[in-house]
């Protein structure tokens, strides 16, 4: 923003005042220089005066102490049509007209300032309108009304005050939105995780029970009980480790150990721990990877935990008799790496929201009713391949399954 120095600008425009009315006079009337020079001088005591009268309402800062816009308005324009009139009319006097000139001069100026001070007002009230409009705006935002929105139209300086004014209410509106959903997924965690916490537990303590009692007592059944609150136990740590990375992820501390790593080994490992449950599943599991998709600069970990969790879900979603094909090529600067599978359809209102933290969408989905899950994983692979400056997508048809897709920097 430019600096604002009124005195000199308004000295400026004095002097500017000056040489245009002399355009005008010393052609049409060639006057002696005497008369310029006398000339000169009243209009520089008349402007200087006028000037210095603006001045002092600029520094005092009077018109704001008013109470009213409407007030404010008439006051500019009734010191504009006065300061004009006073110009005229000293001029005048100090030209020595006649006393019939004078009278003359004095009436039409009197005309001319109420005529342009009634005009100048009915212009002002479309002034005053637009901020009255934008008041409204602003008490309306002040009330939480986020839809609230100005016209904005013209090009100026209130059009874009409105202009402005519409950008702060979206973004007071997405951080509401924000706001809205933070909380949601605060009372959804609490009730996903006190759920996902109080099954195993009391599945533990009932068949720990059971053995402590005396009540099962057959070493089948006791193998049984203790290789299931095994299970109970491992699914708490996944959970665990689970929460513990999503928080690393959503406070931005994740620790990316980056190293050249073979892409070939790190699937080669994920379909080797995959292979017995998809043959158990009757589930056909490949691969196919391009010869120039090899070395990538990743953390180790971090890419199979994301090959593992998508491989996983895969299977997960995979009827019996159906495929699992993983797909690796480069694509200009990128790495791009895609895990289709069969038989399975994501409506399309669940696709936004796949990766979100304890989505679970249509249950029905699922080819394994009693396969238990976090909810997590999705959004885990999806930070994950982010943090790396990657991209994750999903596509989903009736016809031909889905296709999750995430990019690397080669």
């Amino acid at each position: 923003m430019h600096r604002f120095y009124p005195l000199p600008q308004m000295v400026l425009a004095v002097l500017a005042a000056f040489a245009l009315a002399m355009l005008v006079i010393i052609p049409a009337l060639n006057p002696p220089m005497e008369d310029v020079r006398q000339l000169f001088l009243y209009m520089a005591a008349s402007g200087l005066l006028t000037v210095g009268i603006a001045y002092v309402f600029y520094r005092q800062r009077v018109l704001q102490h008013l109470f009213s816009l409407r007030w404010t308005l008439f006051i500019i324009i009734g010191l504009t049509v006065f300061l004009i009139f006073a110009n005229v009319w000293i001029t005048a006097q100090l030209m020595f007209i006649s006393e019939h000139d004078l009278v003359l001069t004095t009436g039409l100026l009197v005309f001319a300032g109420v005529i342009a001070a009634i005009a100048a007002l009915f212009v002002a009230t479309t002034l005053r309108e637009r901020i009255h409009e934008l008041s409204k705006g602003v008490e309306s935002l002040a009330r939480g009304n986020w839809q609230t929105r100005m016209p904005a139209a013209g090009n100026d300086e209130l059009a874009h005050l409105e202009g402005v004014f519409n950008q702060a209410a979206a973004a007071l509106q997405e951080l509401d939105d924000q706001k809205r959903r933070l909380e949601q997924m605060r009372r959804d965690l609490i009730a996903w995780v006190s759920h996902d916490l109080r099954t195993p537990l009391a599945a533990m303590r009932a068949m720990n029970e059971s053995m402590l009692d005396g009540v099962v007592i057959e070493p089948e059944t006791v193998m049984r009980y203790q290789q299931n609150i095994h299970n109970e136990i491992q699914h708490l740590s996944h959970l665990i480790d689970d929460l513990f990375e999503l928080a690393q992820l959503d406070t931005g501390r994740l620790t990316l150990n980056k190293q050249m790593t073979s892409l070939h080994d790190l699937i080669s490992d994920t379909l080797s721990s995959m292979t017995a449950r998809a043959a158990r599943r009757d589930v056909s599991l490949t691969a196919s990877l391009a010869p120039d998709v090899n070395m990538v600069l990743a953390a180790p970990d971090k890419m199979q935990r994301v090959l593992y969790n998508l491989l996983d879900n895969a299977l997960q979603h995979t009827p019996t008799n159906g495929s699992v094909q993983l797909n690796a090529r480069r694509e200009n600067a990128h790495l791009e790496i895609s895990i289709h599978n069969s038989g399975s359809y994501i409506l399309p209102a669940d696709l936004p929201h796949v990766f979100e933290s304890f989505y679970r969408g249509e249950q029905s989905r699922s080819q394994n009713g009693l396969r238990r899950g976090t909810g997590l994983g999705l959004a885990i692979v999806r930070g994950f391949v982010e943090a790396h400056g990657g991209t994750i997508r999903v596509s989903s048809t009736p016809d031909h399954g889905t296709t999750f897709t995430f990019t690397l920097p080669a």
